[in-house]
């Protein structure tokens, strides 16, 4: 009973987020989170047109509230707004973008919107991003075609770090699939190391291999501290004139 119970659930949460997409439109929300709390159930609706989502004096707002108590017998649904400040970051909205423009403009523009988005995403300064797009382009034959740029993780715990998100566009010619996967800026990768002049004076001073490893833990430490390395010969000679 409580799998069913459990099963039961998470159907319910689904048709909620699936209908509050479907209400507002394609491209308009990114994301519908769930929360359950003593006071009722609260509803995040992330997007990056807030206005479009609450409506002249709260009109949508209130909409959707009613028909979360009426159709999904909600008992106190509290509908919160959070604004996606950079939308070419957010992966389902990238996705979403694609959909409508092959969906008003026609399948043939797959490449010109794939590479329009991708150079958005780059402009922005995200670290990579990987666009793939399936279906009968541009022949009656199904293709996969891929559009990326930069640094991007497909496994291992960094890849946790990359947004991915997928939709479909219904074309004339027939059901295309969108795939996105952005690595946005300012994201700290496990396995990354930057490069200055403090680890290379280290490097140059302890040759063996165990010694630099054992500098470069030491590097990160005072990193995460926050402690100012202290100022090379060079740099100290260069201070002074």
């Amino acid at each position: 009973m409580e799998e069913k119970q459990f099963v039961g659930v998470r159907k319910d949460e689904y048709n909620v987020k699936q209908f509050v997409k479907g209400m507002f439109g394609k491209g308009k929300v990114s994301s519908v989170t769930i929360e359950y709390t003593p006071v009722g159930e609260r509803i995040v609706v992330a997007t990056h047109r807030p206005g479009w989502i609450i409506g002249r004096k709260g009109e949508k707002i209130a909409e959707l509230t009613e028909i979360l108590k009426r159709r999904f017998k909600m008992e106190n649904p509290h509908v919160d707004i959070e604004e996606i400040s950079r939308p070419e970051f957010d992966a389902q909205l990238v996705a979403d973008d694609i959909a409508l423009t092959l969906e008003r403009f026609g399948s043939q523009k797959y490449k010109a919107s794939s590479y329009r988005a991708l150079g958005r995403i780059k402009n922005g300064g995200a670290l990579g991003a990987e666009i793939r797009v399936a279906g009968k382009l541009p022949s009656d034959r199904a293709r996969v075609w891929r559009f990326a740029f930069g640094y991007l993780k497909k496994t291992g715990d960094a890849a946790k770090l990359v947004d991915r998100a997928e939709t479909v566009a219904q074309t004339k010619q027939g059901i295309v699939g969108i795939k996105v996967a952005i690595l946005a800026p300012g994201v700290k990768m496990c396995d990354q190391i930057s490069v200055d002049e403090e680890l290379l004076e280290a490097v140059r001073k302890n040759a063996t291999f165990e010694k630099v490893e054992e500098t470069v833990k030491k590097v990160k430490k005072k990193r995460k501290s926050g402690v100012k390395a202290k100022p090379t010969k060079k740099k100290a000679k260069e201070e002074g004139k």
